[in-house]
């Protein structure tokens, strides 16, 4: 049996999964991520590597960061910065001796829906991975987008504020679209200061009605439509994926579909001219990025294109 080894790379742990080309995961676990140095980093990725050696013809990684995929480089690693510059052929690929296949997390993602979930036999769409920032991976003509230089996607960096001033978080997706933030402002809101993190209690206050908590969540809502607007006069997706954690609370899918239409109503001239995409909640969770990442990889050995 054909067998692949793969790693999601997080900042809070490291995923792993021994997986069959179909898509199976045979055996899966994590590790608390190694933060103190690349070194001790790259030892527990090795530590998994030696568990399963021999029994995997293939790498599979996806990572934060703006990834080389051809040169299976990663550039500035997200939240873990010591990662920027490494090589992962160079690494994994020559201790094992096996293809090596590199992804940036929000495109693993896309593929993944692509391959098995929400995005499969659709042929223009993006994913938006609602979490501490906003992933993202656009779906073109059946490929996913890298651009020139594997920046395509980087959604936290759309400027849907600018009132707020440009060097300000504020004035960006990431902030404006972050679920963690969402979620604090909730909790701050309620006076939950000890517990502001906790998205059980936010999403309570908000199907019970909270006033506070229904404001900020409608407000949420509406930036994430504005960037769901804004992607879709660009690529004229046929469907938007919304992942996350949070993607599993009907009631956001519901408003985020609630306000986008509210603008394209208010707005006759936009409302004639942009085409509503589906938006659908992601159909994978917490092994999103697995799946995507080996898709990546078979692909490549498959010889096909990466854009």
């Amino acid at each position: 049996m054909t067998q692949y080894l793969a790693f999601d790379i997080g900042g809070t742990n490291l995923k792993y999964a021994l997986m069959n080309k179909e898509g199976k995961i045979l055996e899966k676990g994590k590790t608390p991520s190694k933060t103190d140095s690349l070194e001790a980093f790259m030892q527990s990725m090795y530590e998994v590597g030696d568990c399963y050696q021999g029994q995997f013809n293939g790498i599979a990684v996806c990572a934060p960061g703006k990834i080389d995929t051809k040169k299976k480089i990663i550039h500035f690693g997200g939240a873990l910065p010591f990662l920027d510059g490494l090589n992962l052929q160079e690494t994994l690929g020559k201790r094992y001796n096996v293809p090596v296949g590199v992804e940036n997390d929000g495109k693993a993602a896309a593929l993944c829906e692509q391959w098995l979930g929400k995005l499969h036999n659709t042929r223009t769409g993006a994913v938006m991975t609602l979490g501490t920032g906003v992933g993202g991976g656009i779906l073109i003509d059946n490929q996913v987008l890298h651009g020139n230089t594997f920046q395509a996607g980087e959604l936290s960096w759309m400027v849907t504020d600018q009132t707020a001033g440009l060097k300000e978080k504020a004035a960006y997706t990431g902030e404006n679209c972050s679920a963690v933030h969402m979620i604090k402002s909730v909790n701050k809101a309620l006076g939950n200061d000890d517990d502001l993190n906790n998205g059980l209690k936010a999403f309570d206050a908000i199907k019970n009605g909270n006033e506070k908590a229904i404001k900020i969540f409608k407000k949420y809502c509406l930036n994430v439509a504005v960037m769901i607007l804004n992607v879709q006069t660009v690529i004229n997706g046929e469907k938007i994926v919304i992942g996350g954690g949070i993607s599993a609370q009907p009631i956001l899918i519901e408003e985020i579909r609630k306000q986008f239409n509210s603008i394209l109503q208010n707005n006759p001239m936009l409302g004639h001219q942009v085409i509503a995409p589906k938006i659908v909640a992601a159909k994978f969770m917490n092994d999103t990025n697995l799946y995507g990442a080996l898709y990546a990889l078979l692909l490549e050995i498959d010889g096909q294109e990466v854009r």
